[in-house]
């Protein structure tokens, strides 16, 4: 039986606005533009072989935790994902308003 979750540790850069993340083992999406990527079959294994650029498409609040729902551009696959403290503000307004758009926050 495999493990639903592994912590991993690493700093990437985002592929979509260029920003460099300092990884704590619980990071999976990139805290400015809400990006990730589908490397994960359960969190942390990096065992998907899809690589696609996952969106945030939506944000939702229950039981007092905040989610954003990621959907990946390639083969369609949606996970929720907690909202971290450092993520953009700015971005989560956006996203929840429905007006969001990552190609905005480039560098």
């Amino acid at each position: 039986m495999s493990k639903l979750f592994e912590k991993k540790i690493e700093d990437f850069t985002c592929i979509v606005c260029g920003h460099l993340i300092k990884g704590n083992g619980y990071t999976n999406h990139c805290p400015k533009c809400l990006s990730s990527l589908h490397v994960d079959i359960n969190p942390g294994d990096r065992a998907s072989t899809c690589k696609g650029v996952m969106f945030a498409i939506g944000y939702e609040i229950k039981n007092g935790s905040e989610f954003i729902l990621h959907k990946c551009q390639k083969c369609g696959f949606e996970r929720k994902n907690k909202v971290s403290p450092n993520d953009s503000r700015k971005a989560l307004i956006a996203l929840s308003a429905g007006v969001f758009n990552p190609f905005e926050l480039k560098k």
